[in-house]
């Protein structure tokens, strides 16, 4: 069964990036992302699913009780997703943006994430 944009937005941001555990997080990469994906992040451009699993090991690792949750629903449009997303201690997001990917045959191939606010602590 092929995944929409709309399906592989929510999985990109809850089964990948708010997944503790390598070993079911490395199964939804697999099955997510072709395996030349490229990744545009704010301040560098990753290749490939190895570079992306290795991003988001390090990202659970800097903040390990932070947690990805969605802000709205997945929309898209053709092969376009997008998701808004909260990065955070629970409750309180440090940083807000969006993810936008273009997909083929069930797949992120092009996958951006645009920060749209960091809050300053309070």
């Amino acid at each position: 069964m092929t995944s929409s944009p709309a399906d592989l937005m929510r999985r990109n941001l809850l089964e990948v990036f708010d997944e503790p555990d390598p070993a079911r997080r490395a199964a939804a990469i697999a099955a997510t992302y072709s395996e030349d994906v490229v990744w545009h992040e704010p301040d560098r451009i990753l290749r490939g699913r190895k570079e992306l699993e290795r991003r988001a090991e390090e990202l659970r690792a800097e903040n390990p009780d932070w947690v990805f949750q969605p802000v709205g629903t997945a929309s898209e449009l053709d092969d376009i997703g997008h998701l808004g997303f909260q990065y955070g201690p629970a409750g309180r997001p440090a940083v807000t943006g969006m993810d936008i990917a273009r997909t083929e045959d069930g797949v992120v191939i092009e996958l951006y994430t645009i920060v749209t606010e960091i809050h300053q602590p309070s």
